[in-house]
């Protein structure tokens, strides 16, 4: 007696292709979904549209998730530049973007430029910084000395940065340590509050010529 051979069922022989959200793709990779979004815009990783919103194989994950790990990782560089003075220094700015730019070994998507003390921590260039970095929209930020992004506290940031997937590299790092690191500390502080107490001897006496002037009225004066 034949059997039918219709009467089992038949093996499938091929696997399930599962077509992800960005979030949800994003999630297996461990990135960030804007860092995903990126990825397909440049043509790192195929990308299918369903209307209006992207979709991605999970074979193409998977396939990312494994060159990611052998460091085929797409580099995008967020390049840090910062001068203490609020006005001028536009060439020093300048040449540290261009040393940057010289130097880099990828794409450098955002320059975050900032004019103040690198004790503040309130530059808004630093704050752009930041934001790219939860974003994760750059991969790695690039300085040209370590006190151009902080004068204390990098290591903190660096931290922070890694949190998100995103490295720090330093053109020219310190070598120094010890003592001599302690006395590099001290003088960066003397300098910050002499140039602020500098600044503020300055205001003074702007406001007290324009006093005696009769430009500006004193404080406390007659209505």
């Amino acid at each position: 007696m034949l059997t039918d051979s219709l009467n089992y069922p038949k093996r499938c022989y091929s696997f399930w292709v599962e077509f992800l959200r960005l979030s949800k793709a994003a999630q297996r990779l461990g990135v960030h979904p804007v860092t995903l979004r990126l990825w397909a815009d440049s043509g790192k990783i195929p990308v299918t549209w369903v209307g209006r919103e992207r979709r991605f194989s999970s074979v193409d994950v998977e396939a990312m998730k494994v060159s990611s790990v052998g460091g085929d990782r797409i580099r995008l560089e967020g390049l840090y530049v910062r001068v203490s003075g609020s006005t001028g220094q536009e060439s020093s700015l300048q040449a540290q973007e261009a040393e940057l730019r010289a130097t880099a070994t990828g794409e450098a998507v955002k320059v975050f430029r900032d004019r103040g003390s690198g004790l503040r921590e309130d530059r808004p260039g630093l704050n752009r910084l930041l934001q790219a970095v939860t974003e994760g929209s750059v991969t790695v930020i690039r300085v040209t000395h370590e006190d151009r992004l902080a004068r204390f506290g990098v290591g903190w940031l660096e931290r922070l940065f890694a949190v998100h997937g995103v490295g720090l590299e330093v053109l020219h790092p310190k070598r120094s340590g010890g003592r001599q690191e302690l006395l590099e500390d001290f003088i960066s502080l003397v300098t910050t509050f002499a140039g602020r107490l500098y600044g503020m001897r300055s205001q003074e006496a702007r406001r007290r010529l324009l006093m005696e002037s009769g430009q500006c009225p004193s404080v406390g004066g007659d209505a």
